[in-house]
């Protein structure tokens, strides 16, 4: 049989997985191996919907229909659905994330078409991680899960980024990772040549593939730089909507110098009441160190009975933004007012009595003043891509909510939200490092940063 493709392939193995024999049973006089079929097979077509199971059981339906296999192994081959007309156990069968008995399953072969679309906004983690134990119950036996995937989007913690990532860490485990892409990092999707040379060592021995057509796809002017790379190229990249790619962000991860009691900082404060999180990011004036002071953020409902009737525990927050202000020297504090402006009111009066010199302290900043807001993001982007006077504690909460944020222009410049207005991939911590990076930029320019000098020895 020839298949072209990453899904005729996986198509062709659940039809070997389901009536062929794919089992080791013993070594023959010559000693080669011989095989035997799948007592009681279960192959299951796993994806986050229904439809997109579609792919892979209509390539298995359209391999199996009118073929001597239906007749010599009595299928019946439904729509959904392929088991034996006799009765026999056994069937193909696709599952979801709202399948039925999910949980508890024992599949001997798991098929996972595009697990680069596998992200928790969707429920495809959850779905892999339960067929992954599932497998694991029964792997002794031979059972064994399969994925296919085009290079995934590292902003995204997909099920393909996870697997790729347990591989690099124990590459010589269990898990067998083959990937064919183009040798060179940095391509100029210009370049005609250059192009036509990462196509062919992207797609190897493909030799059907219309080289041409990927070529003139890829110089479109409507193929983004990230799609150009991650589908046809094989490389991974970052979304092309992404703010701030995650090696970058990475780069700034300073872990000496800590923060410390006394040092001079600067807040941002980015606050929700019900569905969205809250966030307080503190920023160090004399090198802006971004560090998380506090993250009040709704659990997932998949792990937390809680989730539904969650809300911000407003309380805390305040005490919480508090204990800042007793531990660190906060010269200036930015806040998004939205849902808080009675406690934004508060601190704004307390802080400026308990400071010495009776300054302002609390200033509002509403996001929502494009004109503003986009020269905040702008400068803390600048400042990230340039690796100057900025950097961060590391906190992964922090890195989590800035890969979350995308790009979008409006007619003042570029802000950034979350992907779509349902996501659950919070950003909140992100807005709150980008006022603080600007109300750092703002305390600097009123002369509110003191530099310490280092004592001179002078001699007579």
């Amino acid at each position: 049989m020839v298949t072209w493709g990453k899904t005729p392939v996986l198509a062709a193995l659940a039809i070997v997985e389901f009536i062929g024999p794919c089992r080791f049973s013993y070594f023959d006089e010559a000693g080669f191996p011989v095989a035997k079929p799948v007592g009681l097979p279960l192959i299951q077509i796993a994806a986050t919907s229904i439809d997109q199971t579609a792919n892979t059981r209509d390539m298995i339906r359209g391999m199996l229909a009118n073929s001597p296999a239906e007749v010599e192994y009595d299928l019946e081959i439904g729509k959904e659905r392929i088991q034996f007309r006799s009765g026999r156990p056994g069937r193909i069968e696709p599952v979801t994330s709202s399948s039925r008995g999910l949980e508890g399953a024992r599949p001997t072969f798991v098929v996972g078409d595009e697990t680069h679309h596998w992200v928790p906004n969707n429920g495809g983690t959850a779905v892999f991680e339960v067929l992954d134990r599932n497998v694991r119950k029964t792997a002794g036996a031979g059972s064994r899960i399969v994925e296919s995937t085009n290079a995934f989007n590292p902003n995204e913690d997909s099920v393909a980024q996870r697997t790729y990532d347990a591989y690099l860490k124990k590459p010589n485990g269990k898990l067998l990772y083959d990937c064919v892409e183009a040798d060179s990092d940095e391509i100029d999707l210009k370049d005609e040549d250059a192009v036509r040379l990462g196509l062919r060592q992207a797609y190897g021995d493909s030799k059907w593939v219309d080289l041409d057509g990927l070529v003139a796809a890829i110089q479109d002017p409507r193929t983004s730089q990230a799609q150009a790379y991650r589908f046809y190229l094989n490389k991974i990249q970052e979304s092309a909507d992404a703010w701030m790619a995650k090696p970058v962000w990475d780069g700034l991860r300073k872990d000496d110098d800590p923060i410390k009691a006394g040092d001079q900082i600067a807040i941002g404060f980015d606050g929700s009441l019900y569905s969205d999180s809250t966030a307080i990011v503190g920023c160090r004036l004399r090198d802006g160190k971004l560090f998380m002071i506090h993250l009040d953020e709704q659990p997932d409902p998949q792990f937390s009975k809680l989730a539904a009737d969650w809300q911000v525990d407003t309380l805390l927050v305040d005490k919480r933004m508090r204990e800042a202000f007793s531990t660190y020297r906060v010269e200036w504090l930015y806040a998004d007012p939205s849902y808080w402006q009675n406690v934004v009111g508060t601190w704004a009066l307390d802080f400026k009595e308990k400071d010495k010199d009776g300054r302002e302290i609390v200033f509002e900043f509403s996001p929502q003043r494009a004109l503003q807001m986009t020269k905040a993001v702008e400068r803390m982007h600048t400042a990230a891509h340039l690796a100057e006077d900025i950097c961060h504690d590391g906190n992964p909460d922090l890195g989590r909510h800035v890969a979350n944020a995308v790009v979008y222009e409006v007619p003042q410049g570029v802000l950034i939200r979350k992907e779509s207005k349902r996501s659950k991939k919070k950003i909140d911590a992100a807005i709150a490092a980008i006022l603080a990076y600007e109300a750092r930029a703002e305390a600097i320019a009123d002369g509110r940063m003191k530099v310490r000098r280092k004592a001179r020895l002078r001699s007579y």
